[in-house]
């Protein structure tokens, strides 16, 4: 085993948030978006791969109907920004005119939701709002509106519950964070 892979089998997750309050806030942000969109047609966007499972949990939640669609994002590698987000998405036609909302798993320096926000407004979607799992307490965060926001978490490397740290740990059930370095 090289030295690299030793040193990536020692990182530890220390819990931060449990299941249960996970699906218990996550029920509660289901609800709130029912109630808001009772009536309307939602379009969820889901922001890959750290969003899916929340948004499948939300999904299952939701007490309206709501169509699905997928966009991937990129702006990290390891544990660090590059600073630059790399957008995937194909259904930019389907959003035209429709309430859309995003789903995503962390909003920290707000660089990756800005963009996305941007690339979808070419497609003239009705409205755009936006909801997140979990709102890191970032110092040079950039002002951007979050309409629906989970846990309001210390700026600390999460992992579990969908969120990766080098494609790892995505399979927790609960919402952990690593020390690096």
């Amino acid at each position: 085993m090289s030295k690299e892979n030793m040193q990536k089998n020692k990182i530890k997750v220390f819990p931060l948030i449990s299941k249960s309050e996970i699906k218990k806030k996550v029920k509660d942000l289901s609800q709130k978006i029912s109630q808001d969109y009772k009536g309307k047609e939602l379009n969820l966007i889901l922001v890959l791969k750290g969003a899916f499972v929340f948004g499948a949990d939300l999904i299952r939640f939701l007490k309206i109907p709501a169509r699905v669609y997928f966009l991937r994002a990129k702006s990290y590698e390891k544990d660090k920004s590059t600073g630059k987000v790399k957008i995937e998405f194909s259904a930019g036609k389907e959003i035209e005119g429709k309430n859309v909302l995003i789903l995503e798993d962390i909003l920290d320096t707000s660089l990756t939701l800005k963009e996305i926000i941007k690339f979808l407004k070419k497609f003239q979607p009705k409205e755009i709002k936006t909801c997140v799992l979990l709102e890191k307490k970032v110092p040079k965060r950039e002002k951007i509106k979050v309409d629906y926001v989970g846990f309001k978490i210390e700026n600390k490397f999460i992992v579990g519950y969908g969120i990766d740290y080098d494609e790892r740990f995505r399979n927790l059930p609960y919402i952990g964070y690593i020390k690096l370095n």
